[in-house]
């Protein structure tokens, strides 16, 4: 991963690569969250960053997606189809406060 930041050090350029990835080089991208949890201290750390020039609508569908995305890992991690159920739900109404999707009621 490269990050390059301006001069007060806020991101400017995020781009990212995998190994088994298909691309045959980095690819950009506007916003990024990596976590990782230590199980002995109990506690999360984490790495969220985006570009200077990312739009609040970007960042609207980003989090939308990202909350379903975590709603689908947490039922693969815990089979826990209830919870999962309540976090795509949130993930819905988050999704119509912010406009992004018709409210079931229009």
């Amino acid at each position: 991963m490269t990050v390059d930041l301006d001069n007060a050090d806020v991101p400017t350029r995020i781009e990212w690569q995998a190994s088994e990835g298909l691309e045959s080089g980095p690819i950009s991208c506007e916003s990024m969250m990596l976590s990782v949890w230590d199980s002995e201290k109990k506690s999360l750390a984490a790495i969220d960053l985006w570009i200077k020039d990312t739009s609040i609508e970007d960042l609207n569908i980003y989090f939308y997606q990202v909350i379903h995305k975590m709603a689908d890992t947490y039922l693969r991690a815990t089979k826990n189809e209830e919870v999962a159920n309540s976090i795509h739900e949130f993930g819905e109404k988050f999704g119509e406060k912010l406009g992004l999707l018709k409210r079931s009621t229009e």
